[in-house]
């Protein structure tokens, strides 16, 4: 299982699990984009393992709010570092 997801009212929550790698990124986007497009949710929460998240992981997470931000629902990361939460407003400025 690469994602498990919970609907909170508006909010889509996406948890990443730590077996998604440079192999199966592509599918966890394709699941994150698939479940916004099921539940229309106003906003989206995506939750990354602790501590240091891969680059594998950070690439779903960009691809994901590269697609959000396309559709106007902004998505914001929780459970990152400090400096992995740079890396992830560098790369979604």
């Amino acid at each position: 299982m690469l994602i498990s997801h919970s609907v909170d009212g508006d909010t889509l929550r996406v948890t990443l699990h730590p077996s998604v790698d440079v192999n199966t990124r592509a599918a966890a986007a394709v699941e994150i984009e698939t479940l916004v497009h099921t539940h229309t949710p106003r906003r989206v929460t995506v939750q990354v393992p602790t501590g240091e998240p891969t680059p594998a992981t950070l690439s779903v997470v960009v691809r994901a709010h590269r697609m959000c931000k396309s559709l106007g629902i902004p998505l914001s990361l929780t459970g990152a570092t400090t400096a992995a939460q740079r890396l992830f407003a560098t790369n979604t400025a």
